[in-house]
């Protein structure tokens, strides 16, 4: 008895940490979005989010960050097969160069790339939505290759040879065998690049120019401007988009290694 509440003690610093930093500013976050400037419950908020342009930002958002996951997905899958096969990759150091550029701090790799962009005629001026999709893959691809990487690594390739075996067509092996056995790695490399993609708005900023505006971008302006209750209406939108695509992650990576332990 004594050793177990030496135990329940020890959660006692993760329990203040959890009070203090995620479900107090929360609950300052549902107060300011459901209340008006006298601090009186008011629903306009939200009427005047979906109103608003402000809900057209966010669709747009969703378009950016649906096209940036896609093409990071069609660039990383293959990166990630080929570094997971030791017959192509025998050396270690070839993974870490895919790792090294998150090590530089994003907005320096970003005003490079601006850079460069510049250099080949895709200046954000003339082509905001071109050069903002390019950051955004560049920025992101490395968080597609990574968990990818590491599903491949722990992927049954018996699996895929018995399948050759039965008289599979490659086309057939890929998508039967394949794909499903690394849909966890799919899922969570998707959902790592497309939630931040939506909250992201130092990339748009630097390579548009300022033209193409993200919803973290509008989340900052109220907030700059001191409009905490709109702004944290705003944020708790994201919050929310950000709690469904959690439990989606989950329940999916659930079912592929459910999936994967049966087979």
């Amino acid at each position: 008895m004594f050793s177990n509440f030496q135990r329940k003690r020890l959660a006692i610093p993760y329990a203040i940490f959890l009070l203090l930093f995620v479900l107090l500013p929360l609950l300052v976050i549902l107060v300011y979005a459901f209340t008006d400037a006298d601090f009186h419950v008011s629903f306009a908020n939200a009427g005047d989010f979906f109103t608003s342009d402000k809900f057209s930002t966010l669709i747009v958002s969703l378009v950016y960050g649906a096209i940036n996951t896609v093409i990071c997905l069609l660039i990383g899958f293959p990166i990630a097969m080929i570094l997971a096969n030791k017959k192509y990759n025998k050396n270690v150091v070839i993974v870490l160069l895919f790792v090294m550029p998150m090590w530089i701090n994003f907005v320096i790799r970003i005003w490079a790339l601006r850079d460069l962009l510049s250099w080949v005629g895709l200046e954000g001026g003339r082509y905001p939505e071109l050069a903002t999709i390019i950051g955004l893959v560049y920025d992101y691809l490395p968080f597609v290759i990574l968990p990818l990487y590491t599903t491949m690594l722990r992927m049954d390739r018996s699996q895929v040879e018995a399948a050759s075996d039965l008289g599979a067509t490659p086309y057939q092996t890929f998508t039967k065998v394949i794909i499903p056995l690394t849909m966890p790695g799919i899922v969570s490399a998707a959902m790592m690049v497309f939630m931040p993609t939506i909250s992201s708005y130092a990339i748009a900023d630097i390579l548009s120019e300022f033209t193409v505006t993200l919803f973290g971008k509008t989340i900052e302006i109220y907030f700059s401007q001191s409009n905490w209750h709109f702004g944290s209406l705003l944020a708790l939108v994201m919050l929310c988009l950000i709690g469904v695509s959690t439990l989606v992650t989950n329940k999916v990576t659930k079912k592929g290694e459910e999936r994967v332990a049966l087979w």
